[in-house]
């Protein structure tokens, strides 16, 4: 969009410049040579162009109009310092010849950072070009750019960027990296003959392996695929994939689920994710449950903008939202990254105040639902250059992104730096666990739940790894989960945990056997909580209580019973009494949830049948529980 928009100023260029009557040269050498010049830029061929307003210069070295229209050229096809130096020797020559020209040439003073001169040229524009109101109002905006890149500049934050070394970088071009929960996934996009792959590198013994081709299931020969997000768990991979036959628009976005060592094939995400329009650069939230991306669809603030989309009970995806005025501007807002925490974005913009291309920027979800103001991350993360592509890791210390200004490997090569403290998001930790089969101990694939007990939230709803019955999570710190586990033909399995004591980056681990359903096998429900001596549910049992009425709504062969049980403070008669009372509760719930009571019994124990020692605070709460056991299948 934007180099159509500067191909429109050349046309004018070009039509001014057969239009007008005289020159600033007599030598007719030199006025032909400018007017093939603009004879091939009508047929947008630059190279000749260029070829032909240089031998108009060495014919004249005071033609003024054939190094405007080099300028021109120049800055076009996006050679800034080229066409910097070209405006300069056209107002050396004269400075008033052309005000108006003056701000293309502060533009190129900006995008290579002479940020005094772009200043000084801008407000010259203003005064002397006799600029329209749009454009006065763009020079305004660059105006600022410039006075933020001064300020920022006498004010670096810390950043001492580290390559990624040859098992990642290569002299072929690599970037957008994206990393697993556990830091030891990276999954990143290599150019090699201008064809985008998918490749992958795992951490070991903190060193990166030689990274390997993904797969051939998502990777191309004729497509290329890039702009990825894996999500937190390693699980699925969303992509963008252009002019493929299955797709809506010239670029759409994709996903492919982790199969075991392979990937599966990649399905389209379909309406209303993608469009006729551009949609591209997914990131997925750790929950799995809200997609980030960049579209040019209708509704927009920009040629570009960051939407999202959430989704619903259903599994399918809803329609996108944009995210408002508070992140999308009128210019362009691309390369959105989510955090773990749910709360921090970061993002490329050339439209919020920066260094003068696409900036890095932090925004916050604050509590009222709404993004905060972004702020810039600031020099030299942010040069007069084009940042983009930033991913953090789950504990917000570390962020990668990919550059050629460094001496690297060659081309764009990927780089990873300590975060500055202020711009970090909130730090989260993570759980890992395997499940498996507790009699053949063979892993197993399973449906993982976690959820925040406090608010009832589901934070993470995925499969543990089919092959290896592993499963990742990020967890915010400092509050208590349950987690539940589920296959069909097996009782689910429950957990109760809290993170309070886990230090960011050290994950908890759990080991999750599963029992086949078969009568005398039990569940203690770990997540079903009572008040001290009192048999009311409280409301962080619901989630518990509802997977135990998918499980029997699920198995309607199979008939429980409920039971109860306490630790040994207090008489025998009051524990036996109040486990029963507990016991009764749960059966009630269900029965008043649909589930027939034909299929139920309830029982107390009261402080009898311990499973642990009532000498400790510990061992009298792993006696308090309450559990099912399986007394039929029909």
């Amino acid at each position: 969009m934007k180099a159509l928009k500067c191909l429109l100023v050349l046309v004018l260029a070009c039509q001014f410049a057969y239009a007008q009557k005289s020159y600033s040269t007599s030598n007719r050498s030199a006025i032909k040579s400018y007017e093939r010049a603009s004879y091939y830029l009508d047929l947008n061929d630059f190279r000749l162009a260029e070829t032909e307003l240089i031998a108009a210069t060495k014919q004249d070295d005071d033609f003024i109009e054939a190094y405007l229209l080099l300028g021109d050229v120049y800055r076009v096809t996006f050679e800034y310092l080229k066409a910097r130096e070209t405006y300069k020797k056209a107002f050396d020559i004269n400075p008033n010849f052309a005000p108006e020209r003056y701000y293309y040439y502060a533009e190129t003073e900006l995008k290579t950072g002479q940020y005094e001169n772009a200043l000084l040229h801008y407000n010259l524009f203003k005064t002397k070009g006799k600029p329209a109101i749009d454009k006065i109002e763009l020079a305004d905006k660059y105006i600022h750019d410039c006075q933020f890149a001064l300020e920022a500049m006498k004010h670096p934050v810390p950043f001492k960027p580290v390559n990624l070394g040859p098992n990642i970088n290569t002299k072929d071009q690599e970037y957008l990296a994206s990393i697993t929960t556990d830091d030891s996934t990276l999954i990143f996009t290599r150019q090699i003959n201008g064809n985008e792959d998918f490749y992958k590198s795992v951490k070991i013994n903190n060193e990166w392996s030689k990274a390997e081709y993904l797969s051939s299931n998502i990777n191309t020969p004729s497509y290329n695929e890039g702009a990825q997000c894996i999500s937190p768990d390693g699980q699925f991979l969303f992509f963008t994939g252009c002019n493929r036959p299955d797709g809506y628009g010239r670029c759409d976005i994709y996903i492919s689920k982790k199969e075991g060592k392979g990937w599966s094939k990649p399905v389209n995400l379909g309406y209303p994710i993608n469009t006729k329009g551009w949609e591209s650069q997914p990131s997925l939230s750790a929950d799995g449950r809200t997609l980030y991306f960049v579209s040019d669809r209708p509704g927009g603030f920009g040629s570009y903008d960051i939407w999202k989309s959430e989704l619903g009970d259903d599994g399918n995806w809803q329609q996108p939202v944009n995210l408002g005025a508070n992140i999308n501007t009128a210019f362009d807002e691309q390369s959105p990254f989510i955090h773990p925490d749910n709360k921090t974005l970061y993002f490329s913009s050339n439209g919020w105040v920066g260094m003068g291309n696409k900036d890095l920027f932090i925004s916050r979800l604050e509590s009222d639902s709404v993004w905060s103001k972004p702020e810039n991350l600031g020099y030299p993360i942010n040069t007069y250059g084009e940042e983009s592509g930033l991913t953090i890791n789950a504990t917000g210390t570390k962020a990668f992104f990919s550059s050629d200004y460094f001496n690297g490997y060659g081309g764009l090569d990927i780089y990873s730096f300590d975060l500055p403290k202020n711009l970090r998001p909130t730090p989260v930790n993570y759980v890992k666990g395997v499940v498996f089969d507790e009699d053949s101990k063979d892993k197993l694939q399973a449906i993982v739940d976690i959820i925040d007990l406090k608010s009832g939230k589901s934070l993470h709803l995925s499969y543990s790894d089919e092959v290896d019955g592993s499963f990742l999570a990020s967890i915010p710190q400092g509050n208590e989960y349950s987690l539940n586990v589920s296959k069909d033909g097996y009782l689910f399995y429950s957990e109760n945990f809290s993170l309070e004591k886990y230090k960011p980056g050290k994950p908890f681990l759990l080991e999750v056997p599963l029992q086949k359903i078969a009568i005398g096998k039990k569940v203690v429900l770990k997540n079903i909580f009572f008040d001290t001596n009192k048999y009311d549910l409280k409301p962080e049992s619901i989630a518990e209580l509802q997977k135990l009425i998918n499980f029997l709504n699920e198995n309607p062969k199979v008939n429980i019973e409920i039971r109860g049980y306490t630790d040994d403070v207090g008489d025998d008669q009051s524990n036996m009494l109040l486990s029963q009372n507990r016991s009764r509760a749960v059966y009630q719930y269900l029965i008043n949830h649909q589930i027939d009571s034909n299929r139920l019994t309830y029982k107390g124990f009261g402080e009898n049948q311990p499973v642990a020692d009532n000498k400790t605070a510990e061992g009298r709460a792993n006696n308090r529980r309450t559990e099912f056991v399986i007394t039929k299948v029909n």
